[in-house]
Parts: structure tokens; sequence; C-alpha cells
């Protein structure tokens, strides 16, 4: 089985905007079930798709399993059965020898930057840029998944 452990961290704005970065990728994606046990969302990219299958969130772990699959077939997905979607840039950049994926939210959800960093276990200990502030993983209302029914303009 496929284990995702993953913690997540709200980004200063000012910082991150003073934060030499790499080439954004677009990212729309979009939910076929959204439980909270589980979810199926499908993804496009700029140049890919992806079917993720996740299970529920106990601490920073969780089931995933995740499969890339047309970008083209992606996007019918989105089309044809999403119930609920959203848009976002992401970057992908290492700190202290960790990947760290930025979302800068766009649509619904703009204004809000949220950082993941993916851990080989949930007591894994690591640095936090300077532009990693508060500790949000666990809260339900930044799940993605959450985002895109409850996006962060309605707060």
């Amino acid at each position: 089985m496929g284990l995702e452990i993953e913690r997540k961290f709200l980004v200063n704005h000012v910082k991150w905007a003073a934060t030499e970065k790499p080439k954004a990728e677009f990212y729309r994606q979009g939910y076929l079930l959204t439980d909270p046990n589980k979810t199926i969302r499908v993804r496009a990219t700029d140049t890919k798709g992806f079917m993720t299958i996740k299970g529920k969130s106990e601490g920073a772990t969780r089931a995933e399993f995740e499969y890339e699959i047309p970008k083209e077939e992606a996007i019918q997905l989105l089309n044809m059965f999403a119930v609920s979607d959203l848009t976002k840039y992401r970057y992908k950049t290492v700190f202290a020898e960790k990947l760290w994926e930025i979302d800068v939210f766009l649509g619904e959800n703009e204004g809000l930057i949220v950082a993941e960093i993916e851990l080989s276990s949930e007591d894994e200990i690591f640095d936090l840029p300077d532009w990693a502030m508060e500790e949000v993983t666990g809260e339900k209302k930044y799940y993605n998944s959450n985002l895109s029914t409850l996006p962060f303009k309605q707060w």
C-alpha cells in the first residue's frame, strides 16, 4: 500500500515573494469523490494527468495511490465528472536537502499559499525555510478537497 506522510505550513507572502523560485507549473485538479474517509482526485498539469486515491488522514499519514494518465483524459474526466475543483501554481524547491512543494492558489482560493513537505516518517526532523510559518497539518480546511468546496475567500 502506498503511504503519504505530509506536513503543511502556511507561507509568508512577503518572504516568499522575495525568494528566488523555479518555474511554476499550473495545476487544475478536481474531485470525483470527497468524503472524510477517502477522496478520488484527477489532476491536469502543464504536461501530464494523474488519478489519485487517498484514504483518511491519521496524523500526517494516509494511504495514497497515484497513477499517471494522459493529460487529455484528465481534462475530460475533470470536465465530465468532477464535483468540485480548484486551480493553483505549484513551485517545487529544495531546502536543506528536502523537496518542498509550494502551492499558490488561484480563483476563489487566491491569497492562500501553502507549503508541503513529504517525509519518510511522522517524527522525521527537518529544517524550516524562513518563508514557512504556522503548521496547518491536520487542519481540514486546508485540505485541497475542502478548498474545492469551501474556498479560502469564503472563510
